[in-house]
């Protein structure tokens, strides 16, 4: 409806450095019970690549999941080995990561990345 509030979660990175690599990441994660409810993630870096930035939303997401549907996990492990523990439990559906990632612009000017993830009704 027009002039109504859109809620949304998002993660945005600026840089007026020449070179410097930003990224802006939101990690989403469902539980297979649709009764409970799912979590929303959002990071932000300087200096990581789309792929580390996008898995560490992803996994900050899915660990905050898995401790409130009471999944035993070493949070000393690799982010892949915990991944397939939580699959595994039966009570995580899906977990998933959208990135933007960029170089400051050579000149100096402003780089700006950003990921949201919009809720609607």
């Amino acid at each position: 409806m027009p002039g109504q509030i859109t809620f949304c979660v998002m993660a945005r990175s600026e840089t007026n450095e020449p070179n410097r690599l930003i990224s802006s990441a939101i990690g989403v994660a469902t539980p297979k019970d649709c009764n409970n409810y799912g979590y929303l993630s959002e990071h932000h870096s300087y200096g990581d690549t789309a792929k580390k930035s996008g898995e560490y939303a992803e996994d900050l997401v899915a660990t905050m999941l898995a401790t409130t549907l009471g999944i035993e996990f070493d949070s000393n492990q690799a982010w892949e080995e915990r991944e397939q523990i939580y699959k595994s439990s039966g009570q995580v559906f899906k977990t998933m990561h959208i990135c933007q990632s960029a170089e400051g612009n050579k000149d100096g000017l402003w780089t700006t990345t950003i990921a949201v993830a919009v809720l609607l009704e």
